[in-house]
């Protein structure tokens, strides 16, 4: 089967390209625009091994294109950053919404069999308690989840409105290799690298549930092939930490001292506690296949290993 993956060059989606070109046997096409968080570096080993086309999800053209003679299609592709969002939210709307209508347009055009839509788990918004189910209500609290809500519901509209063949996963906080270095987790590892202050937003409680990119890989193509049309499947990792608790970690594997901590005005808009029910994505058949210390080491030796690149 020929399946397209947008923002294949980037954090989760060249994780996916990697493992399926280690895993299964699919003709992998990757469209990607080579933002700052995307790089060909991303795709070492494996470039022999796919198709890959630079391009834009918004450009009608270039998608029409590529998406003639693909059977599957996963959407990795988005502006993902709280932050940058906070200072630019149109490029936000161009590619999380135009780009995901332009999309699914495009799935209808051709027939595709299957379209899978990357979200997160961030479009529910903060929960004191308890965790979000695949029913819970939207409740963004940033351009860059409202963004991401305003794609997953064109989404779900295409497949109540025209039967397109569509699926959404929502992840929690994905960490692990090529993971571009504005996020927690890497950033903090190579500021930790360098003997660089970590900066930690206000009081650093904030509380986040982690799932290892890999594990989250699993998930995807499970919920790709084996999902229910117009289902919404959560993929947590059922690791939650406290921000302050991750930086601790890192200095900890790091052998470095918690001086380097510093903290800093929290960010606008920013939510208190994620947390997700996965059941219904473990009732397919996944269940997470690496644990959080041992990913989170794993994570710490890859940016050893090149911590040049970035």
């Amino acid at each position: 089967m020929r399946m397209l993956i947008t923002g294949g060059a980037g954090f989760i989606g060249s994780n996916f390209v990697h493992w399926l070109t280690e895993n299964r046997d699919y003709e992998l096409v990757v469209l990607d625009k080579l933002t700052y968080a995307g790089s060909l570096e991303n795709l070492e080993g494996v470039r022999d091994k796919i198709e890959f086309i630079q391009g834009d999800i918004a450009d009608q053209k270039i998608v029409s294109q590529v998406m003639r003679e693909c059977d599957l299609v996963v959407n990795f592709a988005a502006e993902t950053h709280v932050d940058r969002s906070i200072d630019d939210p149109g490029i936000f709307v161009k590619t999380d919404i135009i780009g995901t209508y332009n999309l699914l347009e495009n799935v209808r055009k051709y027939d595709v069999g299957r379209y899978l839509q990357i979200s997160t788990d961030e479009v529910y918004g903060s929960i004191e308690s308890g965790s979000f189910t695949e029913a819970s209500n939207l409740d963004p609290s940033s351009p860059y989840s409202a963004s991401k809500a305003g794609g997953d519901l064109i989404v779900g509209a295409y497949w109540k409105t025209y039967g397109t063949p569509v699926i959404i996963t929502r992840s929690s906080n994905n960490f692990g290799p090529r993971q571009y270095p504005e996020k927690l987790i890497p950033l903090f590892i190579i500021n930790a690298l360098q003997d660089k202050p970590l900066p930690v937003y206000g009081d650093g409680k904030n509380v986040r549930d982690w799932i290892y990119v890999l594990d989250n890989c699993r998930g995807i193509e499970l919920a790709l092939l084996k999902g229910k049309f117009g289902e919404v499947y959560n993929i947590g990792g059922g690791n939650e930490r406290n921000n302050l608790e991750i930086t601790r970690l890192i200095l900890k594997l790091l052998n470095k001292p918690e001086s380097l901590i510093t903290f800093v005005k929290d960010r606008l808009g920013h939510d208190w506690r994620y947390s997700l029910d996965s059941s219904k994505i473990i009732k397919l058949g996944w269940k997470p296949e690496i644990t959080f210390e041992d990913a989170m080491q794993e994570t710490i030796n890859w940016y050893q290993e090149y911590k040049n690149s970035f």
